[in-house]
């Protein structure tokens, strides 16, 4: 099957929707006291908007049908004049899915190397995500990609 990735459209709604609730059980399953199972990051009314922001682009892997099996959502932003940082522009990947069918057959490959193309193409000096640590193999994508740790998110259950 060959992909390509393109805009996320409003004619993708439905589908995204289907995969946002897929990647929420994966996050429900690892993390039952912090995620709801089979419910969703975004609202059928925010996703309509997120796709018509131009600072959060959305990207979809189609096939020839214009059939999506995975997404990824993206939050530009930039620091001007920061008191103690660099101005720098980031690309941060807010979410990224794969259908279950399909995962690992190289259509996250394909998802990430088409943001990151992105994000240079807008001047980005960094692509940053976040990774659930229950979520091992998302980890281990990401590593391979040649991604480091930034900082570091800690809890105490109390």
């Amino acid at each position: 099957m060959k992909l390509r990735v393109r805009r996320a459209e409003h004619r993708d709604e439905p589908r995204i929707l289907d995969l946002l609730l897929q990647v929420n059980n994966v996050h429900a399953d690892g993390r039952p006291d912090i995620f709801i199972t089979d419910k969703r990051k975004y609202t059928d009314g925010q996703l309509s908007l997120l796709i018509e922001d131009g600072t959060r682009p959305i990207f979809v892997a189609v096939d020839d049908d214009e059939y999506v099996y995975g997404y990824g959502f993206c939050i530009v932003t930039e620091v001007k004049d920061g008191s103690n940082l660099q101005p720098i522009k980031t690309l941060y990947i807010d979410d990224l899915c794969v259908d279950q069918t399909i995962r690992r057959m190289g259509t996250g490959q394909i998802i990430y190397d088409f943001i990151k193309d992105y994000a240079k193409e807008i001047g980005c000096y960094h692509l940053t995500l976040n990774v659930w640590a229950c979520n091992p193999s998302a980890m281990k994508f990401y590593e391979k990609q040649g991604m480091q740790m930034l900082k570091k998110e800690m809890e105490i259950i109390l």
